[in-house]
């Protein structure tokens, strides 16, 4: 009797088993009969094309007037950035009187972005007080246009040629939305924004003849501005050596539908020699609310890698990340050529958008990290499909080094993932395989600037060779498998 008691008790014991044991488990997301498992494939040894990730890079500035600070020049120049686009902002005051020109805050500013060993985009949004005497973000047109190319032309003698720092020169910003885009000029209409250029672009050319001319660098690029500009100088035969735009979204899909949109229709309007493509400024989305917390949440990370991974498959030419390094706006220096400095004082002290790589004071945020990890890919491209639309893949050959980068990032709520990557056509001998993650339990290190592997083993592969790798919600891996391929 009392055995078959204690049978009864062992069994009901067992049946109750699984529920207590679900009960004492920490809350997870649900998870699939797969364990969220997806399969990436690595095809080592097929075919491969070039891989030019130094086409994803920098923007800085318009905010104020300070040289970048010693430690974001020694950041920045270990990221190699062959281009970083710039502001050449009015508070420069380059030209406070007629016939007359100070370079005093412009020099040190522009010697402290050649350090980091990049040329610089420059965008031109001055607007001096002796060519421009009233205070109107709608007045584009200078008092004197001859004089005007006079000032353009000493700008680009002394960054181009005297200084060869400068080697495209972007006309504007934002000038479809004027001070709301930080830059005192309002040019809505295409014809007048191309008289603008027209007028900007001969003296560059004429006193430095391997200048890259561009823009409208246009704040809406779904807007009616930069189609109609594109097709204006093709029927005028305007020199136009690429195309600028901004975007700031959370979805990469539309960061890249941008790329094709414009590429069919310079590809229509200048089928011999297509502009190139530059977005000059992008980022996420802007956020309703600004605490230092979020700067460094994973999540940013992984939206600005998912945006690279997009932007590259979709072919652009070249992206600026905005940007370099966050600031402070001084006020009273917009105050002699803004209409309403608040607006500037409102987006950079009340509430920062904090999408600097480096914050204020110098801190290092995760978006740092991608680029670092992109500069590790290599520069052939490798196909590397991917099961799930969620986790997004870029392999490259660095070397005979095999790099994977993978990306779990859904625009509106991620969720855990695990890549089950199979290598398909390595040399057979022992490798070494590490592991680099940006994600919520390892955030970067701030000083120095260096990720350190969450996994370093050696492997004795075959010509195939499968590993897993967690990829939690909202970030960024790279794998690497070194030793040769």
């Amino acid at each position: 009797m009392f055995s078959t008691i204690r049978l009864l008790a062992v069994a009901a014991g067992l049946a109750l088993w699984p529920a207590l044991h679900a009960a004492a488990q920490p809350a997870t997301r649900p998870r699939p009969a797969n364990d969220n498992v997806v399969a990436v494939r690595v095809q080592v040894s097929g075919p491969t094309t070039p891989l030019e990730l130094w086409r994803h890079t920098l923007g800085h500035g318009g905010i104020n007037a300070l040289p970048l600070p010693d430690p974001v020049i020694d950041g920045t120049s270990k990221l190699h950035p062959r281009l970083v686009r710039v502001f050449i902002q009015e508070f420069f005051n380059v030209y406070p009187e007629h016939d007359r020109y100070d370079w005093k805050r412009l020099d040190p500013y522009m010697d402290a972005l050649s350090r980091t060993g990049a040329k610089v985009v420059a965008a031109i949004t001055i607007k001096p007080k002796p060519l421009y005497p009233t205070i109107d973000q709608s007045v584009w047109r200078p008092t004197d246009v001859a004089e005007w190319q006079r000032v353009v032309a000493a700008l680009v003698k002394r960054y181009s040629v005297d200084k060869p720092i400068v080697t495209h020169w972007e006309v504007g910003n934002e000038t479809d939305i004027g001070e709301n885009g930080g830059c005192p000029y309002l040019i809505r209409d295409a014809g007048d924004y191309a008289e603008y250029y027209r007028m900007t672009t001969e003296p560059i050319l004429a006193t430095f003849p391997g200048a890259k001319v561009g823009g409208p660098a246009v704040a809406d690029a779904g807007g009616p501005l930069l189609a109609a500009f594109v097709e204006r100088c093709a029927a005028d035969h305007t020199r136009l050596d690429f195309v600028s735009w901004h975007l700031y979204s959370d979805d990469p899909d539309r960061h890249a539908g941008l790329v094709t949109k414009y590429r069919k229709l310079l590809d229509e309007k200048f089928p011999d020699r297509r502009p190139e493509m530059f977005v000059t400024e992008w980022n996420k989305g802007f956020e309703k609310v600004s605490v230092e917390e979020r700067a460094f949440a994973p999540r940013r990370a992984a939206a600005a890698a998912a945006t690279i991974l997009a932007l590259t498959d979709a072919g652009v030419d070249y992206s600026f990340y905005y940007h370099l390094w966050d600031q402070t706006c001084y006020v009273d220096d917009f105050k002699p050529f803004f209409a309403d400095p608040n607006i500037m004082y409102h987006h950079w002290n009340e509430v920062p958008h904090r999408f600097g790589l480096f914050g204020v004071a110098g801190e290092v945020r995760p978006q740092y990290f991608v680029y670092q990890m992109l500069s590790r890919m290599g520069t052939r491209r490798l196909a590397a499909p991917c099961d799930d639309a969620d986790v997004r893949t870029l392999a490259g050959l660095d070397g005979d080094d095999v790099a994977v980068l993978l990306v779990n990032y859904n625009k509106t709520a991620s969720t855990d993932r695990i890549a089950s990557l199979r290598f398909d056509g390595l040399t057979p001998g022992v490798k070494q395989l590490r592991t680099w993650r940006i994600d919520e339990k390892r955030k970067p290190p701030t000083q120095p600037l260096k990720l350190s592997p969450v996994e370093t083993r050696e492997v004795d592969v075959r010509e195939t060779f499968t590993c897993q790798v967690a990829c939690p919600a909202d970030s960024v891996t790279l794998v690497r498998v070194e030793g040769g391929r």
